[in-house]
């Protein structure tokens, strides 16, 4: 498989998941400073996923599903094709 190929799937899933997680953060009733104190998390590391800097590990994921109230399994309820990136490669 081609390297740069994965790279760019990559960097498109985390763009795409970060929108996601903007997405649940607008539809809560919290801000993202409430969100880490009831996660017990900085608010950089949400910050760091929303800026698509890095892939958020479980162990960041869970303090923002614990802020949002919901089940981490909703992190991941978004479309993400990589056939369609295929065919845009």
């Amino acid at each position: 498989m081609d390297i740069v190929l994965v790279k760019e799937w990559r960097k498109a899933y985390r763009k795409k998941f970060s929108e996601h997680l903007k997405k649940l953060i607008d539809e809560s009733d919290r801000d993202i400073a409430t969100i880490a104190s009831i996660g017990n998390i900085e608010t950089k590391a949400i910050y760091r996923v929303l800026a698509d800097e890095n892939e958020p590990k479980i162990t960041t994921l869970l303090p923002i599903a614990k802020g949002l109230d919901i089940h981490p399994m909703e992190f991941y309820n978004f479309t993400f094709s990589l056939q369609e990136l295929e065919n845009n490669s």
